[in-house]
């Protein structure tokens, strides 16, 4: 049997959380534009914009293990699996191209996407045990915080074994992140996919962003930025 002709099976409440991650993120990343071209002010570094962000990475990182849980559950194709990452892959090297000839002393070396595609060859082997894989996440995030493996810390790593920028448009701290998506598994072994969500407006919003989840991601700044933009010099 063809790979495209596969059903490939959805569960409603997992792309209604993916979506509604997205729409997470569509918010934060306006506020910061709003901020950069001076319509509002704001601390972004203050505790409610760090943690709206971790919320946001929390949320997509789970989903990654969440759903390698139910792909495995559902015995799917190892090809159809290799070809989501090829896509994720391509996407983050958009990401990476399109950053370094925009703002070469600030382009993403390792952002969320390049996080995403290293996290899913990793939870994928561990994904069917779940227990033992929230385990090891569990792990994983009480070593970051016991030992005070934070975002800058690596980011120092990275920027002494790789030479990359010191400043950067994003970064995701791979230990702490990579042990949220090994809890992942978990919420699929505790069927909460299998709740039921009202149907709605809103819900089939989220539904049909979580389903494109990564396009939104590439394409939503594209429309964002020059909208503010478009907005900053029609008031000045």
């Amino acid at each position: 049997m063809l790979l495209s002709n596969l059903p490939v099976i959805r569960y409603n409440l997992l792309d209604n959380y993916r979506g509604l991650a997205v729409i997470l993120m569509v918010i934060f990343h306006l506020c910061w534009n709003l901020k950069d071209f001076g319509f509002v002010h704001f601390d972004a570094y203050s505790d409610f914009w760090v943690n709206f962000r971790a919320l946001i990475v929390f949320m997509f990182a789970s989903a990654v293990g969440w759903s390698s849980y139910l792909a495995v559950l559902n015995h799917q194709p190892i090809a159809r699996f290799l070809k989501n990452q090829c896509k994720v892959a391509f996407a983050a090297s958009l990401i990476t191209v399109g950053t370094y000839l925009a703002l070469p002393d600030q382009w993403v070396f390792f952002g969320i996407l390049h996080f995403i595609f290293l996290a899913g060859f990793i939870v994928r082997p561990i994904s069917a045990h779940p227990c033992t894989s929230c385990l090891l996440g569990l792990s994983l995030i009480a070593i970051s915080f016991l030992f005070n493996i934070s975002s800058i810390s690596t980011h120092k790593w990275f920027i002494q074994a790789f030479s990359v920028p010191s400043t950067t448009l994003d970064f995701v701290n791979p230990i702490l992140w990579l042990g949220v998506v090994l809890i992942g598994p978990i919420f699929g072994y505790m069927n909460l996919h299998k709740m039921h969500i009202p149907q709605s407006q809103l819900t089939k919003l989220f539904s049909f962003l979580g389903k494109h989840a990564l396009l939104a991601y590439l394409s939503h700044q594209l429309i964002l930025y020059p909208l503010v933009m478009a907005a900053y010099f029609i008031v000045n």
